[in-house]
């Protein structure tokens, strides 16, 4: 009985389930039987394999699948020419057989044509997907650039008002020191002029309207 794993598919797994897969697509077998013999192998259900290949697996092997789909019509072309040459002349299974030839090249052509072309389609979304991108990203830059630029003008307005707060604070400290100055002198001034005032001799008027020194 296939054992029933929880774990995630590693790439190993997914490798084992495409191989067996495009396998049994060229012999003609049913992926059913495919998945049967990947669960053998890898420890797995037939309807686990079937949903990982549905899901997942099957997206990255389309052009795979195609080529094995071909090789099958290829090969039962071949076994249906052979059973008809059986009973034909020479010159008919001569002439079948150039047919045939010219069937499978005609085949392998179309399908070379159309994995190119698939992988072109699958280039240029890639190649559009990336063109969004790049342009989304300048557009961040561009946006980051006239930030930047914005940010600069604002230091450079930042620092004009810096320096005229400096250039006033300057200003103000040396008018303040300059009037501490003139204050300091006045007071100087003011204690020299008591000092004159208290040497000089004062009078005052007696009753009789004489002067009279006071000590």
């Amino acid at each position: 009985m296939t054992a029933i794993r929880q774990d995630a598919w590693s790439e190993e797994d997914d490798l084992i389930l495409a191989e067996v897969t495009l396998r049994h697509i060229r012999e003609g077998s049913t992926q059913l039987t495919a998945f049967e013999e990947v669960g053998e192998k890898i420890g797995r259900t037939a309807a686990a394999c079937g949903f990982r290949w549905n899901s997942f697996v099957r997206k990255k092997y389309e052009a795979a699948i195609q080529i094995a789909k071909a090789q099958r019509q290829k090969r039962n072309q071949q076994k249906k020419h052979s059973g008809f040459a059986a009973v034909s002349n020479n010159t008919a299974v001569l002439d079948h057989s150039d047919h045939v030839k010219a069937n499978d090249s005609f085949s392998e052509e179309s399908i070379s044509i159309d994995a190119v072309i698939r992988f072109l389609r699958q280039w240029k979304a890639t190649y559009q997907e990336m063109s969004r991108h790049i342009r989304h990203l300048e557009k961040e830059l561009s946006e980051k650039t006239d930030e930047l630029e914005r940010l600069r003008d604002e230091n450079d307005v930042l620092n004009k008002q810096v320096n005229e707060v400096e250039t006033d604070y300057r200003v103000v400290n040396d008018d303040y020191k300059a009037l501490i100055q003139i204050m300091d002198r006045a007071r100087k001034l003011a204690f020299l002029v008591e000092e004159e005032d208290e040497g000089k001799p004062r009078f005052k008027m007696d009753a009789n309207g004489n002067l009279e020194r006071i000590d």
